[in-house]
Protein backbone atom coordinates (compact mmCIF):
# COMPACT_ATOMS: atom_id res chain seq x y z
CA UNK A 1 0.00 0.00 0.00
CA UNK A 2 2.75 2.28 0.97
CA UNK A 3 4.59 1.21 -2.20
CA UNK A 4 1.21 2.38 -4.42
CA UNK A 5 1.30 5.89 -2.74
CA UNK A 6 4.76 6.75 -3.18
CA UNK A 7 4.30 6.06 -7.07
CA UNK A 8 1.17 8.14 -6.74
CA UNK A 9 3.18 11.17 -5.14
CA UNK A 10 6.53 10.37 -7.20
CA UNK A 11 4.43 10.56 -10.56
CA UNK A 12 2.15 13.88 -9.71
CA UNK A 13 5.28 15.25 -8.73
CA UNK A 14 6.69 14.43 -11.90
CA UNK A 15 3.57 16.26 -13.53
CA UNK A 16 4.06 19.51 -11.62
CA UNK A 17 7.62 20.39 -12.04
CA UNK A 18 8.33 23.73 -13.27
CA UNK A 19 11.59 21.58 -15.02
CA UNK A 20 11.73 19.00 -17.94
CA UNK A 21 12.59 15.75 -16.51
CA UNK A 22 13.92 13.18 -18.98
CA UNK A 23 15.35 9.76 -17.59
CA UNK A 24 16.25 6.77 -20.43
CA UNK A 25 17.49 3.30 -19.59
CA UNK A 26 20.75 1.27 -20.24
CA UNK A 27 19.72 0.94 -23.69
CA UNK A 28 18.87 4.82 -24.79
CA UNK A 29 15.28 4.23 -24.25
CA UNK A 30 13.27 6.90 -22.60
CA UNK A 31 11.84 5.19 -19.67
CA UNK A 32 10.73 8.76 -17.75
CA UNK A 33 9.23 12.01 -19.78
CA UNK A 34 7.35 14.50 -17.94
CA UNK A 35 4.61 17.39 -19.13
CA UNK A 36 7.08 20.40 -18.74
CA UNK A 37 9.54 18.35 -20.79
CA UNK A 38 7.40 17.40 -23.74
CA UNK A 39 6.51 21.31 -23.65
CA UNK A 40 10.12 22.42 -23.74
CA UNK A 41 10.79 19.80 -26.26
CA UNK A 42 7.81 19.91 -28.84
CA UNK A 43 6.86 16.18 -28.25
CA UNK A 44 4.47 14.04 -26.63
CA UNK A 45 4.89 11.07 -24.46
CA UNK A 46 3.65 9.04 -27.28
CA UNK A 47 6.66 10.27 -29.77
CA UNK A 48 9.55 9.40 -27.40
CA UNK A 49 8.81 6.83 -24.56
CA UNK A 50 10.55 3.54 -25.09
CA UNK A 51 12.46 4.62 -28.32
CA UNK A 52 16.02 5.11 -28.92
CA UNK A 53 17.07 8.83 -27.83
CA UNK A 54 19.02 8.87 -31.32
CA UNK A 55 16.25 8.17 -33.23
CA UNK A 56 14.05 11.30 -31.71
CA UNK A 57 16.50 14.15 -31.61
CA UNK A 58 19.36 15.29 -33.74
CA UNK A 59 23.05 16.14 -32.00
CA UNK A 60 26.16 16.90 -34.25
CA UNK A 61 27.48 14.00 -32.80
CA UNK A 62 26.43 11.34 -29.84
CA UNK A 63 29.01 13.86 -27.53
CA UNK A 64 26.95 16.68 -27.53
CA UNK A 65 23.82 14.77 -25.80
CA UNK A 66 24.78 15.27 -21.97
CA UNK A 67 22.65 12.32 -21.17
CA UNK A 68 24.36 9.65 -23.63
CA UNK A 69 27.55 10.94 -22.22
CA UNK A 70 25.91 10.33 -18.89
CA UNK A 71 24.28 6.80 -19.88
CA UNK A 72 28.15 5.57 -21.72
CA UNK A 73 30.79 7.54 -19.24
CA UNK A 74 29.30 8.39 -16.66
CA UNK A 75 30.05 11.51 -16.74
CA UNK A 76 28.10 14.27 -14.52
CA UNK A 77 27.42 17.77 -16.19
CA UNK A 78 26.23 20.77 -14.40
CA UNK A 79 24.54 23.89 -15.70
CA UNK A 80 25.13 22.82 -19.11
CA UNK A 81 23.80 24.44 -22.21
CA UNK A 82 22.66 22.25 -25.21
CA UNK A 83 21.06 22.71 -28.53
CA UNK A 84 19.66 20.28 -30.20
CA UNK A 85 16.89 19.44 -32.59
CA UNK A 86 13.59 17.63 -32.33
CA UNK A 87 11.92 15.12 -34.93
CA UNK A 88 10.04 17.69 -36.63
CA UNK A 89 13.37 19.74 -36.96
CA UNK A 90 12.09 22.41 -34.17
CA UNK A 91 15.53 23.81 -32.70
CA UNK A 92 15.88 23.12 -28.70
CA UNK A 93 18.17 25.08 -26.02
CA UNK A 94 18.29 24.05 -22.62
CA UNK A 95 20.37 24.40 -19.35
CA UNK A 96 20.76 21.00 -17.87
CA UNK A 97 21.93 18.92 -15.26
CA UNK A 98 23.07 15.70 -15.96
CA UNK A 99 23.63 12.30 -13.83
CA UNK A 100 24.21 8.23 -14.57
CA UNK A 101 22.13 6.40 -12.70
CA UNK A 102 23.99 2.96 -10.59
CA UNK A 103 22.74 0.09 -9.32
CA UNK A 104 23.88 -1.86 -6.71
CA UNK A 105 26.74 -3.01 -8.15
CA UNK A 106 27.59 0.51 -8.84
CA UNK A 107 26.70 -0.19 -12.81
CA UNK A 108 25.14 2.29 -14.94
CA UNK A 109 21.85 1.58 -15.95
CA UNK A 110 20.48 4.90 -17.26
CA UNK A 111 20.84 8.31 -16.65
CA UNK A 112 18.33 11.30 -16.18
CA UNK A 113 18.63 15.28 -17.10
CA UNK A 114 16.79 17.89 -15.71
CA UNK A 115 16.01 20.86 -17.95
CA UNK A 116 15.19 24.62 -17.74
CA UNK A 117 13.94 26.57 -21.22
CA UNK A 118 16.04 28.74 -23.15
CA UNK A 119 14.90 28.50 -26.58
CA UNK A 120 12.65 31.48 -26.03
CA UNK A 121 15.46 33.73 -24.42
CA UNK A 122 18.03 32.95 -27.49
CA UNK A 123 15.62 34.00 -30.16
CA UNK A 124 14.63 37.14 -28.28
CA UNK A 125 18.12 37.85 -27.90
CA UNK A 126 18.72 37.43 -31.77
CA UNK A 127 15.76 39.47 -32.60
CA UNK A 128 15.87 42.36 -30.24
CA UNK A 129 19.71 42.64 -31.37
CA UNK A 130 18.28 43.24 -35.13
CA UNK A 131 14.96 45.49 -33.67
CA UNK A 132 16.94 48.53 -33.81
CA UNK A 133 15.38 52.08 -35.45
CA UNK A 134 14.58 49.77 -37.90
CA UNK A 135 10.95 49.37 -37.04
CA UNK A 136 10.22 52.37 -34.92
CA UNK A 137 8.10 53.96 -38.19
CA UNK A 138 5.79 55.74 -36.39
CA UNK A 139 5.35 59.48 -35.64
CA UNK A 140 2.81 62.38 -34.31
CA UNK A 141 1.19 62.07 -38.18
CA UNK A 142 0.79 58.44 -37.60
CA UNK A 143 -1.56 59.22 -34.77
CA UNK A 144 -5.05 59.68 -36.61
CA UNK A 145 -7.77 61.79 -33.80
CA UNK A 146 -9.46 65.41 -34.01
CA UNK A 147 -11.36 64.64 -30.79
CA UNK A 148 -10.74 67.19 -27.88
CA UNK A 149 -9.58 63.93 -25.60
CA UNK A 150 -7.23 62.46 -28.05
CA UNK A 151 -5.55 66.18 -28.98
CA UNK A 152 -5.06 67.12 -25.68
CA UNK A 153 -2.95 63.40 -25.51
CA UNK A 154 -1.16 64.06 -28.74
CA UNK A 155 -0.41 67.95 -27.17
CA UNK A 156 1.06 66.62 -23.99
CA UNK A 157 3.08 64.48 -25.76
CA UNK A 158 4.85 66.17 -28.17
CA UNK A 159 6.03 68.20 -25.30
CA UNK A 160 7.41 65.60 -23.12
CA UNK A 161 10.17 64.89 -25.88
CA UNK A 162 12.14 67.55 -24.80
CA UNK A 163 13.40 65.42 -21.88
CA UNK A 164 14.45 62.40 -20.46
CA UNK A 165 11.98 61.52 -18.11
CA UNK A 166 10.90 58.28 -17.71
CA UNK A 167 7.08 57.98 -18.77
CA UNK A 168 3.93 55.85 -18.16
CA UNK A 169 1.42 55.01 -20.73
CA UNK A 170 -1.76 53.93 -19.41
CA UNK A 171 -4.66 52.48 -21.54
CA UNK A 172 -6.36 49.36 -22.44
CA UNK A 173 -5.41 46.92 -25.00
CA UNK A 174 -5.51 48.04 -28.22
CA UNK A 175 -5.58 52.03 -28.09
CA UNK A 176 -1.92 52.64 -29.50
CA UNK A 177 0.25 52.83 -26.91
CA UNK A 178 3.38 51.61 -28.81
CA UNK A 179 2.07 54.02 -31.34
CA UNK A 180 2.88 56.63 -28.70
CA UNK A 181 6.28 55.68 -27.14
CA UNK A 182 7.45 55.28 -30.75
CA UNK A 183 6.34 59.00 -31.37
CA UNK A 184 7.98 60.07 -28.75
CA UNK A 185 11.11 58.25 -29.23
CA UNK A 186 11.39 60.16 -32.87
CA UNK A 187 10.48 63.33 -31.62
CA UNK A 188 13.37 63.14 -29.41
CA UNK A 189 16.86 63.90 -29.31
CA UNK A 190 17.07 60.16 -29.15
CA UNK A 191 16.26 59.57 -32.22
CA UNK A 192 19.13 58.44 -33.90
CA UNK A 193 19.78 55.92 -31.50
CA UNK A 194 18.13 52.63 -30.85
CA UNK A 195 14.28 52.20 -29.84
CA UNK A 196 13.80 48.75 -27.84
CA UNK A 197 10.98 47.15 -27.85
CA UNK A 198 9.82 44.31 -24.99
CA UNK A 199 6.65 42.84 -24.12
CA UNK A 200 7.04 41.62 -19.99
CA UNK A 201 4.17 39.27 -20.27
CA UNK A 202 6.00 37.33 -23.57
CA UNK A 203 8.41 35.64 -21.24
CA UNK A 204 8.49 33.66 -17.65
CA UNK A 205 10.69 35.49 -14.60
CA UNK A 206 13.49 32.97 -15.35
CA UNK A 207 14.21 34.47 -18.77
CA UNK A 208 13.66 38.06 -18.19
CA UNK A 209 15.61 39.05 -15.99
CA UNK A 210 18.71 37.83 -18.34
CA UNK A 211 17.07 39.49 -21.41
CA UNK A 212 16.83 42.95 -19.46
CA UNK A 213 20.26 42.89 -18.26
CA UNK A 214 22.31 40.71 -20.22
CA UNK A 215 24.65 37.84 -18.38
CA UNK A 216 28.15 37.43 -17.84
CA UNK A 217 30.45 34.94 -19.14
CA UNK A 218 30.64 31.73 -16.80
CA UNK A 219 27.06 32.95 -15.35
CA UNK A 220 26.28 29.20 -16.17
CA UNK A 221 28.08 26.88 -18.14
CA UNK A 222 27.59 27.98 -21.83
CA UNK A 223 26.91 31.46 -21.43
CA UNK A 224 28.46 34.07 -23.34
CA UNK A 225 29.40 37.57 -22.59
CA UNK A 226 26.04 39.26 -23.89
CA UNK A 227 24.27 42.42 -23.58
CA UNK A 228 20.63 43.21 -22.61
CA UNK A 229 18.20 45.31 -23.85
CA UNK A 230 19.87 48.31 -21.42
CA UNK A 231 22.69 47.94 -23.06
CA UNK A 232 21.12 47.67 -26.49
CA UNK A 233 18.82 50.75 -26.12
CA UNK A 234 22.17 52.80 -24.95
CA UNK A 235 21.62 56.33 -25.52
CA UNK A 236 17.80 55.74 -26.87
CA UNK A 237 14.96 54.36 -25.34
CA UNK A 238 13.68 51.31 -23.85
CA UNK A 239 9.75 50.33 -23.85
CA UNK A 240 8.68 48.05 -21.11
CA UNK A 241 5.05 47.42 -22.51
CA UNK A 242 2.72 45.52 -19.62
CA UNK A 243 5.18 46.29 -16.98
CA UNK A 244 2.72 45.04 -14.69
CA UNK A 245 3.74 41.24 -15.62
CA UNK A 246 7.10 41.35 -14.08
CA UNK A 247 7.84 40.10 -10.65
CA UNK A 248 8.07 41.84 -7.74
CA UNK A 249 11.71 40.72 -7.38
CA UNK A 250 12.53 42.56 -10.79
CA UNK A 251 10.66 45.55 -10.41
CA UNK A 252 12.72 45.80 -7.72
CA UNK A 253 15.91 45.53 -10.29
CA UNK A 254 14.10 47.71 -12.38
CA UNK A 255 13.69 50.88 -10.27
CA UNK A 256 17.74 50.06 -8.99
CA UNK A 257 18.50 50.13 -12.68
CA UNK A 258 16.51 53.78 -13.17
CA UNK A 259 17.46 55.67 -10.17
CA UNK A 260 21.08 54.53 -10.48
CA UNK A 261 21.73 54.47 -13.99
CA UNK A 262 23.53 51.42 -14.03
CA UNK A 263 22.54 48.02 -14.22
CA UNK A 264 24.17 44.38 -13.61
CA UNK A 265 24.47 41.64 -15.72
CA UNK A 266 23.07 38.30 -14.68
CA UNK A 267 26.52 36.78 -12.90
CA UNK A 268 28.69 39.80 -12.90
CA UNK A 269 30.04 41.77 -10.17
CA UNK A 270 30.47 45.03 -11.66
CA UNK A 271 27.99 48.26 -12.70
CA UNK A 272 27.85 49.58 -16.00
CA UNK A 273 26.64 52.99 -16.87
CA UNK A 274 23.12 52.93 -18.73
CA UNK A 275 21.58 56.39 -20.72
CA UNK A 276 18.57 54.97 -21.63
CA UNK A 277 15.16 56.66 -21.34
CA UNK A 278 12.36 53.85 -19.78
CA UNK A 279 9.03 54.32 -21.15
CA UNK A 280 6.41 51.47 -19.86
CA UNK A 281 2.96 50.64 -20.57
CA UNK A 282 0.18 49.31 -18.75
CA UNK A 283 -2.95 47.96 -19.46
CA UNK A 284 -5.23 48.54 -16.03
CA UNK A 285 -4.95 51.48 -13.76
CA UNK A 286 -2.21 51.52 -12.18
CA UNK A 287 -3.62 52.28 -8.75
CA UNK A 288 -5.81 48.86 -8.69
CA UNK A 289 -2.53 47.34 -10.06
CA UNK A 290 -0.69 48.36 -6.74
CA UNK A 291 -3.66 47.42 -4.55
CA UNK A 292 -3.24 43.67 -5.71
CA UNK A 293 0.22 43.74 -5.66
CA UNK A 294 0.80 43.81 -9.30
CA UNK A 295 2.89 46.76 -9.53
CA UNK A 296 5.27 48.20 -6.88
CA UNK A 297 4.23 51.55 -5.73
CA UNK A 298 7.79 53.08 -5.40
CA UNK A 299 8.32 51.95 -9.28
CA UNK A 300 5.00 53.50 -10.32
CA UNK A 301 6.03 56.81 -8.50
CA UNK A 302 9.29 56.80 -10.77
CA UNK A 303 8.19 55.60 -14.07
CA UNK A 304 5.34 58.03 -13.41
CA UNK A 305 7.14 61.47 -13.90
CA UNK A 306 4.93 62.21 -16.87
CA UNK A 307 1.86 60.03 -17.01
CA UNK A 308 -0.35 59.72 -20.32
CA UNK A 309 -3.83 58.30 -20.73
CA UNK A 310 -4.91 57.40 -24.07
CA UNK A 311 -7.99 56.93 -24.59
CA UNK A 312 -10.50 53.87 -25.12
CA UNK A 313 -12.15 54.44 -28.61
CA UNK A 314 -15.33 54.27 -26.86
CA UNK A 315 -14.60 57.40 -25.54
CA UNK A 316 -13.46 59.29 -28.76
CA UNK A 317 -16.25 58.10 -31.34
CA UNK A 318 -15.65 61.26 -33.68
CA UNK A 319 -12.66 60.06 -34.93
CA UNK A 320 -13.92 56.51 -35.87
CA UNK A 321 -14.70 58.06 -39.45
CA UNK A 322 -11.11 59.23 -39.59
CA UNK A 323 -9.80 55.80 -38.61
CA UNK A 324 -12.08 54.05 -40.95
CA UNK A 325 -10.76 56.57 -43.75
CA UNK A 326 -7.49 55.34 -43.01
CA UNK A 327 -8.45 51.72 -42.88
CA UNK A 328 -9.64 51.68 -45.96
CA UNK A 329 -7.01 53.80 -47.70
CA UNK A 330 -3.80 51.37 -46.05
CA UNK A 331 -5.92 48.01 -47.54
CA UNK A 332 -6.87 49.75 -50.76
CA UNK A 333 -3.10 50.05 -51.43
CA UNK A 334 -2.11 46.58 -49.54
CA UNK A 335 -5.22 44.20 -51.52
CA UNK A 336 -5.06 46.36 -54.81
CA UNK A 337 -9.06 47.75 -54.27
CA UNK A 338 -10.56 50.85 -55.04
CA UNK A 339 -13.16 50.80 -51.97
CA UNK A 340 -14.08 54.61 -50.89
CA UNK A 341 -16.11 54.15 -48.18
CA UNK A 342 -19.09 52.18 -45.97
CA UNK A 343 -22.67 51.84 -46.02
CA UNK A 344 -24.55 54.33 -44.11
CA UNK A 345 -26.06 51.10 -41.73
CA UNK A 346 -22.55 49.62 -41.25
CA UNK A 347 -21.78 53.37 -40.78
CA UNK A 348 -23.94 53.29 -37.91
CA UNK A 349 -23.62 50.05 -36.55
CA UNK A 350 -19.83 50.85 -36.29
CA UNK A 351 -20.41 53.84 -34.07
CA UNK A 352 -23.04 52.68 -31.98
CA UNK A 353 -21.10 49.50 -30.95
CA UNK A 354 -18.70 49.95 -27.56
CA UNK A 355 -15.47 48.69 -29.16
CA UNK A 356 -14.05 46.73 -26.13
CA UNK A 357 -10.50 45.92 -28.58
CA UNK A 358 -10.60 49.29 -29.57
CA UNK A 359 -8.58 50.80 -32.52
CA UNK A 360 -6.85 47.19 -33.64
CA UNK A 361 -10.08 45.55 -33.36
CA UNK A 362 -11.91 48.51 -35.50
CA UNK A 363 -9.09 48.03 -38.20
CA UNK A 364 -9.17 44.20 -38.13
CA UNK A 365 -13.06 44.64 -38.71
CA UNK A 366 -12.19 46.52 -41.45
CA UNK A 367 -9.34 44.40 -42.78
CA UNK A 368 -11.79 41.28 -42.91
CA UNK A 369 -14.62 43.14 -44.44
CA UNK A 370 -11.75 44.28 -47.49
CA UNK A 371 -10.77 40.58 -47.57
CA UNK A 372 -14.75 40.10 -48.35
CA UNK A 373 -15.01 42.80 -51.12
CA UNK A 374 -14.46 41.83 -54.91
CA UNK A 375 -14.90 44.94 -57.01
CA UNK A 376 -17.37 46.57 -54.97
CA UNK A 377 -16.41 50.48 -53.63
CA UNK A 378 -18.44 50.29 -50.77
CA UNK A 379 -18.63 48.09 -47.66
CA UNK A 380 -21.55 46.95 -46.89
CA UNK A 381 -22.96 44.73 -43.94
CA UNK A 382 -22.35 41.81 -45.35
CA UNK A 383 -19.01 41.68 -45.77
CA UNK A 384 -18.30 42.37 -42.19
CA UNK A 385 -17.20 39.79 -40.92
CA UNK A 386 -18.75 36.82 -39.53
CA UNK A 387 -18.01 36.37 -35.65
CA UNK A 388 -18.17 40.49 -35.96
CA UNK A 389 -21.93 40.58 -36.82
CA UNK A 390 -22.87 38.25 -34.00
CA UNK A 391 -21.89 40.23 -31.65
CA UNK A 392 -24.45 42.38 -29.06
CA UNK A 393 -23.68 45.48 -30.43
CA UNK A 394 -27.17 47.50 -29.36
CA UNK A 395 -28.79 48.16 -26.16
CA UNK A 396 -33.05 48.17 -26.38
CA UNK A 397 -34.24 52.16 -26.04
CA UNK A 398 -34.40 53.32 -22.56
CA UNK A 399 -38.12 55.12 -21.61
CA UNK A 400 -36.94 58.58 -22.97
CA UNK A 401 -36.24 56.55 -26.13
CA UNK A 402 -39.52 55.11 -26.49
CA UNK A 403 -41.13 58.47 -26.14
CA UNK A 404 -39.02 59.83 -28.78
CA UNK A 405 -40.06 56.98 -31.39
CA UNK A 406 -43.70 56.99 -30.46
CA UNK A 407 -43.81 60.81 -31.64
CA UNK A 408 -45.83 60.10 -35.34
CA UNK A 409 -45.72 62.92 -37.67
CA UNK A 410 -47.93 65.72 -37.08
CA UNK A 411 -48.87 65.48 -41.19
CA UNK A 412 -52.50 65.08 -41.62
CA UNK A 413 -52.79 61.87 -43.96
CA UNK A 414 -55.28 63.39 -46.23
CA UNK A 415 -52.13 65.43 -47.64
CA UNK A 416 -50.85 64.09 -50.69
CA UNK A 417 -47.18 63.85 -50.37
CA UNK A 418 -44.50 61.52 -52.26
CA UNK A 419 -45.02 58.28 -52.50
CA UNK A 420 -41.31 57.32 -51.14
CA UNK A 421 -42.38 59.57 -47.70
CA UNK A 422 -46.09 57.46 -47.81
CA UNK A 423 -44.02 54.79 -47.47
CA UNK A 424 -41.76 55.55 -44.73
CA UNK A 425 -44.47 56.54 -43.13
CA UNK A 426 -46.31 53.46 -42.99
CA UNK A 427 -43.49 51.75 -42.29
CA UNK A 428 -42.30 53.54 -39.55
CA UNK A 429 -45.74 53.55 -37.79
CA UNK A 430 -46.15 49.63 -38.64
CA UNK A 431 -42.62 49.64 -36.82
CA UNK A 432 -43.43 51.20 -34.05
CA UNK A 433 -46.64 49.07 -33.37
CA UNK A 434 -44.55 45.71 -33.55
CA UNK A 435 -42.26 47.35 -30.68
CA UNK A 436 -45.20 48.36 -28.42
CA UNK A 437 -46.29 44.71 -28.87
CA UNK A 438 -42.72 43.58 -27.55
CA UNK A 439 -42.33 45.97 -24.95
CA UNK A 440 -39.64 47.76 -26.98
CA UNK A 441 -37.81 44.29 -27.17
CA UNK A 442 -35.60 44.64 -30.29
CA UNK A 443 -34.87 41.36 -30.73
CA UNK A 444 -38.25 40.08 -30.54
CA UNK A 445 -39.41 42.73 -32.67
CA UNK A 446 -36.50 42.65 -35.06
CA UNK A 447 -37.73 38.76 -35.24
CA UNK A 448 -41.40 39.32 -35.90
CA UNK A 449 -40.26 41.50 -38.58
CA UNK A 450 -38.34 39.08 -40.17
CA UNK A 451 -35.08 41.72 -40.66
CA UNK A 452 -31.89 41.50 -38.80
CA UNK A 453 -31.26 43.58 -35.26
CA UNK A 454 -28.84 45.43 -36.88
CA UNK A 455 -31.32 46.76 -39.60
CA UNK A 456 -34.35 47.02 -37.14
CA UNK A 457 -31.61 49.73 -35.30
CA UNK A 458 -30.70 51.41 -38.12
CA UNK A 459 -34.49 52.75 -38.77
CA UNK A 460 -34.62 53.32 -35.23
CA UNK A 461 -31.49 55.76 -35.22
CA UNK A 462 -33.04 57.49 -38.64
CA UNK A 463 -36.01 57.56 -36.91
CA UNK A 464 -34.83 59.22 -33.82
CA UNK A 465 -32.52 61.97 -36.17
CA UNK A 466 -35.84 62.86 -37.53
CA UNK A 467 -37.89 63.79 -35.17
CA UNK A 468 -34.56 65.76 -33.17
Amino acid sequence: MMNRNIDVFFHKLLEVMDVGVHAINERGQTIIYNKKMAEIEGMTKADIMNKDLLEVFAFQSEDESTLIQALTKGIVKKNVKQTYFNHRGKQITTINDTFPLYDHDNRIIGAIEVAKDITKLESLIRDNILRQNGDTKYTFNSIIGKSEIMSEVIETSKRVTRTSSSILIIGETGTGKELFAQSIHNGSQRSSKPFISQNCAALPDSLIEGLLFGTKKGAFTGAIERPGLFEQAEGGTLLLDEINSLNPTLQAKLLRAIQEKTIRRVGDTKDKKIDVRIIATINEDPIDAIASNKLRKDLYYRLSVVSLFIPPLRERKEDIHLLIEAFIEKYNTLFDLKVNKVHEEVLSYLLDYDWPGNVRELEHVIEGAMNFIDHEEVIQFAHLPLQFRKKPLFKDPTPDERNTLIKYDDQNEEDVTSLADYMASVEKKYIMKVLEQHDFNISKAATSLHISRQSLQYRLKKYRQKNN
